[in-house]
């Protein structure tokens, strides 16, 4: 198995930015999630992928958080959905989402939502009605409601990235976590060929896997990384590199690189344990440049 490192980095580089192109060169992103009590969860994710380099930002949340996290992330439009009678996105939202899918190049889904049938029901629907070559992120929730989803994301032609941790693997997998932490590499692998979309399998050591059974190990970052939110930055950051160009393994694989070396600088600057998920999303952009150079295509 390779290691995910910066020589990884170097034989899968990044689409070139165009001096010359405009914002929507760069990409646009649609981040779909939250719930009127978790309405922050976008804001992580919309920022570490206008970090990651995306030109264009949507965020779509219900109505009830969609004013303030409009505040707190001007440069995103905004885009207010229809909740249920707990405040989470109802699954008639997919329809009014058909437009803004269609104008995406990336779409991160399930940052801030909950598991549950209505969920269930909206990501089954988005996955319809999604143009084909929109690349998908699935995140949080809607990662484990494509459990039973197996056939429609398989059909996207490779263009979904996973990004479970061990318990929504479990989920995924329909196995104890104890049985995934036994052999990581072997279940995202697994799991990436039968779903036919690239897998990254969040742990202490993060597992990249995809369907044509290519497979790299992440050993940097720090404890520190497993705080709330964090995951809701590394989709961001992998699905503002989608939207740049690039394709599902070398957005993964940058993502999960960028965001665990960003850990380590959040812990240089304020120690290993403590730092929080926002402290992540500043240093993607000197990340990224850093390790571009002489590495983009």
């Amino acid at each position: 198995m390779d290691r995910l490192d910066a020589a990884w980095l170097r034989s899968h580089p990044l689409p070139p930015v165009s001096a010359e192109g405009d914002k929507n060169a760069r990409g646009r992103v649609l981040v779909v999630g939250g719930a009127e009590l978790v309405p922050g969860a976008l804001r992580l994710t919309g920022e570490a992928a206008l970090r990651a380099g995306a030109g264009k930002l949507q965020l779509a949340t219900v109505r009830a958080a969609a004013m303030s996290l409009a505040v707190l992330v001007p440069e995103a439009s905004m885009f207010a959905l229809p909740a249920d009678d707990q405040g989470e996105i109802a699954p008639e939202a997919a329809a009014k989402l058909r437009d803004r899918l269609g104008r995406s190049d990336a779409l991160v889904f399930g940052p801030g939502m909950s598991r549950g049938e209505r969920t269930d029901k909206l990501v089954a629907a988005v996955l319809d009605e999604a143009p084909a070559e929109l690349t998908i992120v699935l995140d949080a929730a809607a990662l484990t409601s494509a459990k039973g989803l197996r056939e429609a994301v398989a059909r996207r032609s490779g263009r979904v990235i996973m990004t479970p941790h061990f318990g929504e693997m479990s989920s995924l997998a329909v196995m104890p976590v104890e049985a995934i932490a036994g052999d990581p590499e072997a279940i995202a692998l697994r799991i990436a060929s039968q779903f036919n979309a690239v897998v990254a399998l969040k742990s202490r050591s993060t597992v990249l896997a995809s369907p044509d059974g290519q497979c790299a190990r992440f050993e940097g970052g720090n404890a520190g990384l497993a705080t709330s939110g964090s995951g809701d930055v590394l989709a961001g950051i992998v699905g503002g590199l989608a939207a740049r160009g690039a394709n599902c393994l070398t957005a993964a694989g940058w993502g999960v690189f960028i965001h665990g070396t960003a850990g380590e600088r959040a812990a240089e600057r304020i120690a290993e344990i403590g730092y929080l998920a926002r402290d992540l999303v500043p240093f993607i952009p000197k990340l990224l440049a850093e390790f571009s150079q002489g590495v983009s295509a």
